[in-house]
């Protein structure tokens, strides 16, 4: 974990209040034995000295070491340090991948810490995942994922307040409830909350976060007219006593029908590591499968596999990069749904859907009955002899009618002191 002294898993987590559970007596003596090479990045004090190609063949070296000593077929790399500020994407710099090799020979500026570790495990042909809202996946890196044919995925870990804010949004906009104001606020004190205070690195975040609700505004153009977006503030401050129980706040004030408003307030604590932990093994799963699956359409002669921007982990993380020119998808269960249906392709299922429709066309629904059923009788509550029942006082149950003190008994119903044979009462079919 690249984010503060680096002696071991057990020593950085204590240090930088977070997975405080894996301090305890009963897993301590196995992570204080983890441990991690000098790394790259900003608030560190175990760092890679040299200019950034000399670090980024340190890299590449220590990924060939890992991978030699382990004894592994492949390694996936994944970025896991603090967030860092937004670098400039410009022309000669970083928007083709010989452009940002030979920036990061020329040791530019403006090429950060995650690029660079991007940029060595695409050459070493390591799939790289960005678990951070910055831009480290610029073009150049994109471009040099699909020369190499390396997968890459990104960018920022939907583990709480983002998850919840995506699959409400949609069911908000999709009922007709037009949400207009979305104001987010967090606090938390483990060391991403103190990196967060400084306002360059706030800014990645706040972008991850706000871009969230784009798509699911733009599918509906009955609510929303072009260009047209609701009020979105996020804010997150650094509170150093809560350590890694972050506190988050949300209110979605919506319009309704006939210029109503409705307002939804959330309040949300958990330890944030802790959820995004499962969603760093997660992500290296669905990329290894990924790697496996070969795909082919009646058009194609050969085998491929999926584009170099792995977009399918888009479930699992804030601001899902895609490939050039694709929409993005940020709705939860649609991004579940995707997923799905490609493992069910994989084993030669049908995609999932909803018509349902053999339940729901009656020529369908009448071929499937048998020949000799007879005709649907009503429920007793439902009908017109019921209603006339109830106003006059009696009262239906459990498929009985009862009135004047008398009940059913032996297989009859008693109406006003008489009885008649229960196959005389409406039954439910």
């Amino acid at each position: 974990m690249p984010c503060a002294v680096l002696r071991s898993l057990s020593h950085n987590c204590r240090i930088s209040c977070i997975l405080i559970s894996l301090n305890s007596s009963l897993v301590r003596p196995s992570t204080a034995r983890i441990s991690s090479p000098p790394t790259l990045s900003e608030r560190a004090d175990n760092v890679l000295s040299g200019t950034k190609g000399e670090m980024m063949d340190v890299i590449r070296n220590d990924i060939r070491d890992f991978k030699s000593k382990e004894r592994l077929d492949k390694v996936i790399i994944l970025w896991t340090a603090n967030t860092e500020r937004f670098c400039d994407v410009e022309d000669g710099l970083n928007t083709t991948a010989a452009d940002l090799l030979q920036s990061i020979q020329d040791n530019a500026d403006e090429v950060s810490p995650s690029t660079i570790f991007a940029v060595a495990s695409i050459l070493e042909g390591c799939a790289f995942l960005n678990g951070s809202p910055q831009n480290t996946l610029v073009p150049g890196v994109i471009e040099l994922a699909e020369l190499h044919k390396v997968f890459v995925g990104g960018d920022d870990f939907k583990s709480g307040q983002t998850k919840f804010k995506s699959v409400l949004v949609d069911f908000l906009v999709g009922a007709g409830i037009k949400p207009t104001s979305i104001v987010s606020y967090n606090h938390l004190g483990n060391n991403d909350g103190m990196n967060l205070s400084a306002p360059k690195q706030f800014r990645s975040k706040e972008i991850s976060k706000s871009n969230v609700v784009d798509d699911m505004v733009e599918s509906n153009t009955v609510l929303y007219e072009e260009n047209e977006k609701p009020d979105h503030c996020v804010v997150i401050k650094y509170v150093p006593y809560v350590g890694d129980s972050k506190r988050a706040m949300d209110e979605y004030t919506s319009e309704i029908f006939m210029g109503g408003h409705n307002t939804v307030v959330v309040h949300n604590t958990c330890e944030d590591s802790l959820l995004a932990s499962p969603i760093i093994i997660d992500l290296v799963i669905l990329t290894e499968i990924c790697q496996r699956i070969s795909i082919k359409t009646e058009e194609d002669t050969e085998f491929g596999s999926f584009h170099a921007v792995l977009s399918i982990l888009s479930y699992l993380l804030k601001a899902p990069c895609t490939p050039p020119g694709t929409p993005v998808v940020n709705a939860l269960f649609k991004q579940r749904s995707c997923i799905e249906n490609i493992f069910r392709a994989c084993v030669g299922l049908p995609p999932h859907n909803h018509m349902t429709l053999e339940h729901r066309v009656a020529s369908e629904v009448s071929r499937r009955l048998p020949a000799t059923l007879p005709a649907p009788v009503p429920a007793p509550g439902r009908t017109v002899e019921s209603f006339k029942r109830r106003a006059n006082g009696e009262v239906l149950s459990n498929g009985h009618a009862h009135s004047n003190g008398h009940a059913a008994s032996n297989g009859h119903a008693a109406t006003n002191g008489q009885t008649e044979p229960a196959s005389k009462v409406p039954r439910v079919c």
